[in-house]
């Protein structure tokens, strides 16, 4: 009987019975890593097709969910019902000032009978189509807080601040503060963030300047006596209650001011 020939390492039967070369499974098996690289290059390239075309201004939301951040504009959206019930028709005109305010802005003008504006501290070069028709029309404006805004005492009844204070130093804080709360007849809201709770939202310094510095509420209330500033004792207890019987949990400190008087 004639001996079994040794099987050549090299070649290999495939499930069809042809025959397979060493050479020809090294290909197959380069393939799908081939494959796996341009599949993530793809992705790659439409995740970042997408944010660029929704700009800076497009959804805070997104930047959320992706970075873990904090932001507080995000909170005004989510506070407008509650804030509409303690503040009624102040409501119906509003400045809001911090970044992403087109996306506040945009929020509060679907809202039946309301006008608003906003002041964004930073430039708009990067936001979308739909911030820069707002700059267009005169809503939204271009403004570094730290000076003086556009705009006469009691121009508006209620101005919303978030985001904004966060990014300014003492010394320019205390300018800023008084001249908003001058802007408002009826009353200025601050969202600000929880120190030690939350991460402060991820910023490039060549545009804001510094890191967020989240203080507490006993900082601000001690600064509020410092500046002269008085609390809306009647306002909080309302938000307060109005929240608790819309389940309403906010994410930053919100802070309720009557207007410089």
């Amino acid at each position: 009987m004639a001996a079994r020939r040794p099987i050549n390492p090299s070649r290999r039967i495939s499930e069809t019975g042809a025959v397979l070369s060493s050479s020809s499974l090294q290909s197959r098996s380069r393939s799908p890593s081939y494959l796996s690289i341009a599949l993530i290059l793809g992705a790659l390239f439409v995740i970042g097709y997408l944010y660029r075309g929704q700009g800076s201004f497009g959804n805070p939301k997104a930047l959320n969910r992706v970075e873990g951040d904090v932001s507080c504009t995000v909170e005004v959206e989510r506070a407008i019902p509650i804030l509409k019930k303690v503040y009624g028709n102040s409501m119906l005109k509003v400045l809001h000032v911090g970044p992403e305010t087109c996306f506040v802005v945009s929020r509060l003008i679907k809202e039946e009978g309301t006008e608003a504006f906003g002041v964004e501290p930073y430039d708009v070069e990067d936001a979308d189509e739909a911030c820069k028709r707002l700059v267009h029309k005169g809503l939204v404006r271009v403004a570094d807080i730290k000076f003086p805004l556009p705009y006469k005492a009691k121009s508006f009844p209620l101005v919303i601040v978030s985001d904004a204070l966060d990014y300014l130093s003492p010394r320019y804080l205390n300018r800023s503060l008084p001249a908003l709360t001058r802007l408002s007849s009826d009353g200025l809201v601050i969202f600000t963030g929880y120190p030690h709770k939350q991460k402060a939202m991820s910023v490039n310094k060549a545009r804001y300047g510094r890191s967020a510095k989240l203080r507490s509420s006993t900082w601000w209330i001690r600064y509020f006596l410092q500046m002269s500033l008085e609390e809306n004792e009647a306002a909080t207890k309302k938000f307060e209650q109005a929240a608790a019987k819309s389940s309403f949990t906010s994410n930053c400190q919100i802070l309720h001011l009557k207007s410089y008087r």
